[in-house]
Protein backbone atom coordinates (compact mmCIF):
# COMPACT_ATOMS: atom_id res chain seq x y z
CA UNK A 1 0.00 0.00 0.00
CA UNK A 2 1.38 3.59 -0.64
CA UNK A 3 -0.08 6.35 1.07
CA UNK A 4 0.77 9.89 0.35
CA UNK A 5 1.88 12.22 3.37
CA UNK A 6 -2.48 12.85 3.46
CA UNK A 7 -2.79 9.45 4.13
CA UNK A 8 -4.37 8.83 1.09
CA UNK A 9 -3.89 5.48 -0.65
CA UNK A 10 -5.77 5.87 -4.16
CA UNK A 11 -3.07 3.79 -6.01
CA UNK A 12 -4.81 0.31 -4.90
CA UNK A 13 -8.58 1.58 -6.02
CA UNK A 14 -9.57 -0.41 -8.66
CA UNK A 15 -12.69 0.43 -10.94
CA UNK A 16 -15.07 -0.99 -8.70
CA UNK A 17 -13.74 0.76 -5.74
CA UNK A 18 -14.74 4.05 -7.66
CA UNK A 19 -17.97 2.54 -8.34
CA UNK A 20 -18.93 2.07 -4.88
CA UNK A 21 -17.26 5.35 -3.81
CA UNK A 22 -19.45 6.93 -6.57
CA UNK A 23 -22.66 5.27 -4.86
CA UNK A 24 -21.89 6.12 -1.40
CA UNK A 25 -21.19 9.66 -2.47
CA UNK A 26 -25.00 9.84 -4.43
CA UNK A 27 -26.20 8.62 -1.60
CA UNK A 28 -25.00 10.60 1.14
CA UNK A 29 -25.64 14.04 -1.06
CA UNK A 30 -29.43 12.95 -1.33
CA UNK A 31 -29.48 12.05 2.05
CA UNK A 32 -27.83 15.47 3.08
CA UNK A 33 -30.10 17.32 0.56
CA UNK A 34 -32.97 15.51 2.06
CA UNK A 35 -31.76 16.54 5.78
CA UNK A 36 -32.02 20.04 4.58
CA UNK A 37 -36.12 19.35 2.81
CA UNK A 38 -37.40 17.71 5.67
CA UNK A 39 -35.63 19.26 9.17
CA UNK A 40 -36.77 18.09 12.30
CA UNK A 41 -35.75 14.77 14.08
CA UNK A 42 -35.94 13.01 10.66
CA UNK A 43 -34.03 15.64 8.81
CA UNK A 44 -31.13 14.83 11.67
CA UNK A 45 -31.07 11.12 10.96
CA UNK A 46 -30.47 12.34 7.33
CA UNK A 47 -27.75 14.15 8.41
CA UNK A 48 -26.41 10.87 10.27
CA UNK A 49 -26.84 8.55 7.48
CA UNK A 50 -24.33 11.47 5.66
CA UNK A 51 -21.94 10.95 7.73
CA UNK A 52 -21.98 7.36 7.68
CA UNK A 53 -21.73 6.83 4.23
CA UNK A 54 -18.36 9.99 4.14
CA UNK A 55 -17.13 7.56 6.94
CA UNK A 56 -16.99 4.67 4.65
CA UNK A 57 -15.89 6.55 1.78
CA UNK A 58 -13.11 8.20 3.97
CA UNK A 59 -12.41 5.11 5.57
CA UNK A 60 -11.53 3.62 2.02
CA UNK A 61 -9.65 6.28 0.36
CA UNK A 62 -7.40 5.95 3.50
CA UNK A 63 -6.80 2.26 2.97
CA UNK A 64 -8.03 2.04 6.74
CA UNK A 65 -9.25 -1.49 7.38
CA UNK A 66 -11.03 -2.10 3.96
CA UNK A 67 -12.47 -5.39 5.03
CA UNK A 68 -14.30 -4.22 7.86
CA UNK A 69 -15.72 -1.23 6.16
CA UNK A 70 -17.15 -3.42 3.58
CA UNK A 71 -18.55 -5.97 6.23
CA UNK A 72 -20.08 -3.39 7.81
CA UNK A 73 -21.33 -0.98 5.23
CA UNK A 74 -23.15 -3.99 3.75
CA UNK A 75 -26.21 -4.05 6.66
CA UNK A 76 -25.60 0.05 7.14
CA UNK A 77 -26.74 0.54 3.78
CA UNK A 78 -29.50 -2.34 3.40
CA UNK A 79 -30.60 -0.71 6.76
CA UNK A 80 -31.40 2.32 5.06
CA UNK A 81 -33.31 0.86 2.33
CA UNK A 82 -35.36 -1.03 5.02
CA UNK A 83 -35.87 2.51 7.20
CA UNK A 84 -37.13 4.04 3.66
CA UNK A 85 -39.41 1.29 2.82
CA UNK A 86 -41.16 0.91 6.22
CA UNK A 87 -41.08 4.95 7.37
CA UNK A 88 -42.63 5.83 4.01
CA UNK A 89 -45.16 3.21 2.70
CA UNK A 90 -45.39 0.79 5.85
CA UNK A 91 -46.36 3.37 8.64
CA UNK A 92 -46.25 6.37 5.89
CA UNK A 93 -48.93 7.57 3.41
CA UNK A 94 -47.05 6.85 0.53
CA UNK A 95 -47.31 4.15 -1.96
CA UNK A 96 -45.38 1.97 -3.55
CA UNK A 97 -44.26 2.14 -6.04
CA UNK A 98 -46.37 5.35 -7.03
CA UNK A 99 -44.18 7.71 -4.29
CA UNK A 100 -40.85 6.47 -4.79
CA UNK A 101 -39.86 10.30 -6.25
CA UNK A 102 -36.68 10.94 -7.91
CA UNK A 103 -34.51 11.31 -4.36
CA UNK A 104 -35.99 7.99 -3.65
CA UNK A 105 -35.43 6.55 -6.68
CA UNK A 106 -31.55 7.91 -7.26
CA UNK A 107 -30.84 6.98 -3.51
CA UNK A 108 -31.88 3.61 -3.78
CA UNK A 109 -29.88 2.49 -7.27
CA UNK A 110 -27.31 4.19 -5.76
CA UNK A 111 -27.87 1.85 -2.58
CA UNK A 112 -28.12 -1.54 -4.02
CA UNK A 113 -25.23 -0.80 -6.43
CA UNK A 114 -23.08 0.10 -3.12
CA UNK A 115 -24.02 -3.07 -1.24
CA UNK A 116 -23.67 -5.13 -4.53
CA UNK A 117 -20.15 -3.71 -5.02
CA UNK A 118 -19.73 -3.81 -1.17
CA UNK A 119 -20.67 -7.76 -1.75
CA UNK A 120 -18.03 -8.32 -4.27
CA UNK A 121 -15.64 -6.42 -2.25
CA UNK A 122 -15.58 -8.37 0.04
CA UNK A 123 -16.22 -11.64 -1.36
CA UNK A 124 -12.53 -10.87 -2.58
CA UNK A 125 -10.84 -10.23 0.38
CA UNK A 126 -11.18 -14.43 1.37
Amino acid sequence: MTRTDTGVDVESLTPLHWIGILAATVSGIVHVALGFLVGGALGISFFFATLGFGAGVTAIVSGYRRRLVYALGIPFTAGQIVLWYVINFVFGTYSFPADVGVYGAVDKVAQVALIAVLAVLLSREF
